[in-house]
């Protein structure tokens, strides 16, 4: 088969800086570098120049950041669904079951291309969050899952954010297509390590943690401000650097005031700059993520590229395919249970470093090896649907053939027993 033409939507994409927009933009440089033709379908941002190497098409959006946190897309616009038609997309991958999914159905209208999805997101915990309304987040959940139900195919990031989407309703087939890291695995140069040290007063005698994240409380942060509290009471020192931001991050500054952290906790909001942020990776000993909202776990890989293995929640998306005690940690989600592992840690930093490289072996996953699995299944959806449209076309064809010959019947042109046979022989055909 000749390369695919793969179209590439989702609402968030650089400059957004989220999970999803950057698995989004991944799929787009890999396919691009290794595999075949790509495309971004994603909404407009205001003075965002897309240098990439390859297109991105930007459709009309509107400013809705305060409420959101991203602008909302409109994606029924003529010209773009004019423009993504002359590109001949042979596969639809949307990574969002809102205006990206619009827009890929629309597209689909056009071309016959099928759709698929990826659910990346527990979105019920979104809707719930950004609305008092009962009613609207009623429609809401309707108008994603009419959405979602209307794809060719449907994949899950995790086994559990499959389990979350069963939960509102879903009741179809999914796949659990694994998420990434763009990080190839080794850490950053001693000089800039130390680099990085000497700007936060850090040192090596201290252990170092590190969150990655949006400074969001539904992120765990209060249950790690908890946990460190407990360990600093209990005599241990140790550097907590909090590398993010969002709306809660002045609340949550003044929480760790009030916990008696801020002497140990460092924030030092968003990093955009890559490798900048692999140093952070690197220098840390532990990975401290008690998100149970996140369906994957990105910067969980990305750790892992670092050698830096993480503490996670047991039964948590994030915690799936981590080894307690052989790639990383995993404690129950109450403040006392994560301390312990913190404890540990802090008591023990060179088995900390073995928990790293079974990090590095046994759950980091490059984007390269994710998308190779994923261009593959791309192929098989569209020989699929090319073989579901034409039995779905013969058979409509048959059925005409059989109301002809019933209105033949009916004119008197067609006996009975004719009607009969020539029926019976077309519905074999439909079976056959």
């Amino acid at each position: 088969m000749d390369k695919l033409t793969v179209g590439l939507f989702n609402d968030s994409f650089p400059p957004t800086i989220d999970g999803v927009a950057n698995a989004t933009y991944n799929y787009a440089r890999v396919i691009n570098e290794k595999h075949g033709n790509v495309v971004v379908a994603t909404p407009y941002y205001p003075d965002v120049e897309d240098d990439y190497p390859f297109e991105v098409i930007r459709y009309p959006s509107a400013n809705v950041s305060k409420k959101l946190g991203y602008r909302m897309g409109y994606p029924f616009s003529a010209a773009v669904i004019s423009r993504l038609r002359e590109l001949k997309i042979d596969v639809i991958h949307s990574h969002c079951p809102f205006a990206s999914t619009m827009l890929a159905r629309a597209l689909r209208s056009f071309t016959g291309a099928p759709v698929i999805l990826t659910y990346h997101t527990k979105f019920d915990y979104d809707i719930e969050k950004r609305t008092d309304s009962t009613a609207l987040r009623k429609a809401t959940a309707r108008f994603m899952m009419a959405n979602i139900n209307a794809c060719d195919e449907v994949w899950v990031v995790s086994e559990g954010a499959g389990e979350n989407l069963r939960s509102m309703g879903y009741e179809g087939s999914y796949l659990v297509m694994e998420n990434g890291a763009d990080y190839k695995v080794g850490r950053s140069t001693p000089e800039n390590m130390e680099r990085v040290r000497e700007k936060h007063g850090l040192d090596l005698q201290t252990p170092t943690f590190l969150y990655v994240g949006r400074m969001m409380w539904y992120k765990g942060i209060r249950l790690t401000l908890d946990s460190l509290k407990i360990a600093k009471e209990m005599g241990k020192s140790f550097r907590m650097i909090f590398v993010g931001e969002g709306v809660d991050r002045p609340e949550i500054m003044e929480y760790a005031k009030e916990c008696g952290l801020m002497d140990c906790c460092i924030f030092t909001g968003a990093i955009y700059d890559r490798d900048e942020l692999k140093i952070y990776y690197s220098i840390a000993d532990l990975f401290i993520f008690t998100s149970t909202y996140d369906t994957n776990g990105l910067v969980v890989r990305e750790a892992a590229s670092a050698y830096c293995p993480s503490l996670l929640i047991r039964d948590s998306c994030a915690s799936e395919g981590v080894e307690h005690d052989i790639s990383g940690l995993i404690a129950d989600e109450n403040a006392e249970s994560i301390a312990r592992e913190i404890i540990r840690a802090c008591n023990d930093r060179a088995w900390i470093a073995e928990l790293g490289t079974g990090a590095a072996t046994k759950v980091y996953i490059s984007w390269e090896d994710a998308i190779e699995k994923a261009y593959s299944r791309y192929r098989t959806v569209v020989e699929d649907f090319k073989e579901r449209t034409r039995a779905e076309v013969e058979d409509s064809m048959v059925m005409k053939r059989i109301v002809r010959l019933r209105k033949g019947y009916m004119k008197g042109k067609l006996t009975a027993q004719d009607t009969y046979k020539r029926t019976s022989k077309r519905i074999k055909d439909i079976f056959q």
